[in-house]
């Protein structure tokens, strides 16, 4: 068995290029890269001097998955299905076939679903293909009632675990899968009828839930919240320190995601025009956030720091966003664990200051690159 060790890095499978899961790939590309937040989450707690599959070991990392998948078809987040696992833990993972807790958080369950479907395809195992529509099915049933966005995670134990989730494309990512099986994308084409329409059900209730939960300010569309109160469709607080506000790197994603579509609808287009400007319009000016080492780690429970990160005024600077913007008046929205609103940025705690992205540059690809070429594609301009 051929075995490497790698830190985290996901390859293609074929040797191609790598190709985001969000967009169509090439027969046989079988890709590692739905699960690269997965990884890095697994890694950041455990490091990652571990023995793992190389990608092109598919049947491998499939078997991995299957282990993983729980017997209501879902699974649990921050795994990392490269690892060679021992006879132990596989027997560990066997005992919790049967828990019922699955999640959608940090890109799960979708980037299996789509694995598994490329493994079938790869392989010819029909074992993949059943779990892969195990896959689908628990995410079709946990589709939230109504507005048809997918919570954080089931069954419930934490307060925002039931919140329509935009966060790390916990919606995005699941309706990016269903438009891609919907329209016979590989490695889809094999799916009967009877899935594909349930699929395209679940896909327009969702497509119509990203609309209605678009902020609005006035009269302008703005961005997206990371959560949603599922009967209210209010922005709601996410972790203590999430407080409700429009996320930028969650508008980013949901923008990304309505772009991909071939062809928008007219209220589909009025959102992109009107997430953009707003992105536009609070990008900030003449500030760089800058990381400067610490004299010794310092280790906290999810994280060690090294460095630590200050704002610096820089009239030179790339634009730069907050996380968070208040969904009234625009200011950046910062907040500390116990969920107290603070003005400046070096009144977040080191902990999360140092183990939580309160600033960066999301949108900046988003608006030089992504929407030039959407508006060209899409409304002819700027060609």
């Amino acid at each position: 068995m051929r075995v490497a060790i790698l830190a985290g890095v996901c390859l293609m499978v074929t040797g191609l290029a790598p190709t985001s899961m969000a967009q169509s790939a090439e027969p046989s590309a079988v890709t590692l890269e739905g699960f690269s937040d997965a990884i890095h989450h697994w890694q950041n707690r455990y490091g990652d001097r571990y023995e793992r599959y190389d990608p092109s070991q598919v049947s491998e990392i499939a078997d991995n998955i299957l282990l993983l998948q729980r017997d209501n078809g879902g699974w649990i987040e921050n795994r990392d299905p490269m690892r060679v696992l021992s006879d132990a833990e596989k027997a560990e993972y066997q005992a919790e076939k049967s828990l019922e807790r699955g999640s959608f958080d940090n890109r799960n369950v979708y980037p299996q679903v789509e694995y598994l479907m490329g493994a079938y395809e790869q392989t010819g195992d029909e074992v993949y293909r059943d779990a892969a529509l195990r896959g689908l099915d628990y995410l079709l049933t946990h589709q939230v009632e109504g507005c048809g966005g997918w919570p954080h995670t089931v069954p419930t134990s934490e307060r925002y675990h039931p919140l329509i989730t935009i966060a790390d494309e916990v919606t995005s990512g699941s309706l990016n899968l269903l438009r891609k099986i919907s329209e016979k994308k590989w490695p889809f084409e094999s799916l009967s009828e009877d899935v594909r329409e349930r699929t395209r059900s679940a896909l327009e209730r969702g497509d119509d839930c990203v609309l209605r939960l678009q902020v609005r300010q006035g009269d302008q569309l703005a961005g997206w919240a990371g959560q949603y109160d599922p009967e209210t469709l209010e922005p709601a607080m996410g972790r203590t320190f999430e407080l409700p506000a429009i996320a930028v790197q969650e508008t980013v994603e949901m923008l990304r995601y309505l772009m991909s579509i071939e062809t928008p609808s007219e209220a589909q287009v009025r959102a992109i025009e009107g997430g953009v400007d707003w992105l536009k319009e609070v990008a900030i000016k003449g500030t760089r956030l800058e990381k400067f080492d610490l004299p010794e780690p310092v280790e906290f429970r999810y994280h060690t720091a090294r460095q630590d990160r200050r704002l610096v005024a820089d009239p030179d600077a790339p634009l730069l966003w907050g996380r968070f913007y208040d969904v009234n008046d625009n200011t950046v929205v910062l907040a500390n664990r116990d969920s107290v609103r603070v003005e400046t940025y070096q009144e977040i705690a080191q902990e999360r200051r140092t183990g939580y992205d309160w600033y960066g540059s999301w949108a900046n690809d988003l608006l030089t690159e992504d929407y030039p070429a959407w508006q060209c594609r899409v409304l002819s301009k700027a060609c």
